[in-house]
């Protein structure tokens, strides 16, 4: 057994993977590991790696779809953006600062951005795939429109856990919602959609930015604001989605 066999093993024990589920899961990191991306970081993406799927959701700039990367058959999210759209609405600096912050965050409950590339007319990004999609969905479906106490709790504390390891790196996200909240296949939360997020060592900002049901006062104010602007909306959310005794 060579060392990333090794390393494949003691993945699947510690990620605790069914037994059943082990020789398809084997199998696949054994093709990411003898992807010519694995140890590579010059390996130049396109999207003739990937095969897409259906669309999970459309915004004002691009649309997400479900992907199959081909040579190890790893599913992904694929964020793409359209260059002449960014620029009309001139919002490029936004788009590379959403790029540099989360491909630096890792943390269990933030999703992961793995990587991007681009081609002449659109920005790829490649992203985890959280595949029971947003958490509002699941609100809307839940009796009285709010999440059992127990889950209610859960969900909570899985981003307000996100937001403290983002806080803690200097960055604000400025837009928590349901919408921006996913879902992964073992029912996990995941902090998504940076595209409001700013990288501030003073944790001080002046600009207004988010959803108005989510802003906190101060930013319906115009006022200076900081890293309590999450916490004013994970109150909001918290308030939304729990039951009312």
């Amino acid at each position: 057994m060579n060392d990333t066999q090794e390393i494949i093993e003691e993945h699947l024990e510690k990620a605790k993977v069914p037994s059943k589920y082990k020789p398809a899961v084997r199998e696949m990191m054994t093709a990411m590991a003898n992807h010519p991306c694995y140890g590579n970081p010059h390996y130049k993406w396109s999207i003739n790696d990937f095969e897409l799927g259906h669309r999970l959701g459309r915004g004002k700039f691009g649309r997400v779809y479900c992907a199959r990367e081909k040579k190890s058959g790893f599913i992904v999210a694929l964020k793409t953006l359209m260059k002449a759209e960014i620029v009309k609405g001139g919002v490029e600096r936004q788009i590379l600062r959403e790029i540099e912050i989360q491909s630096h965050l890792k943390h269990p409950n933030v999703l992961n951005l793995y990587t991007w590339f681009h081609d002449s007319f659109r920005i790829y990004l490649v992203l985890e795939f959280a595949s029971k999609g947003e958490l509002y969905n699941h609100l809307k479906k839940s009796p009285h429109g709010r999440f059992p106490e127990n889950k209610s709790a859960k969900y909570t504390y899985q981003v307000a856990d996100a937001l403290d390891y983002c806080h803690r790196n200097h960055v604000i996200h400025r837009d928590i919602k349901p919408e921006n909240l996913l879902l992964t296949a073992d029912g996990n939360v995941k902090l998504a959609d940076f595209g409001w997020s700013v990288h501030a060592p003073s944790l001080r900002r002046n600009t207004m930015c988010g959803t108005l049901d989510y802003l906190s006062p101060e930013m319906v104010e115009g006022k200076e604001h900081g890293h309590h602007v999450d916490n004013w909306c994970l109150g909001m959310f918290v308030i939304c989605s729990t039951p009312i005794s």
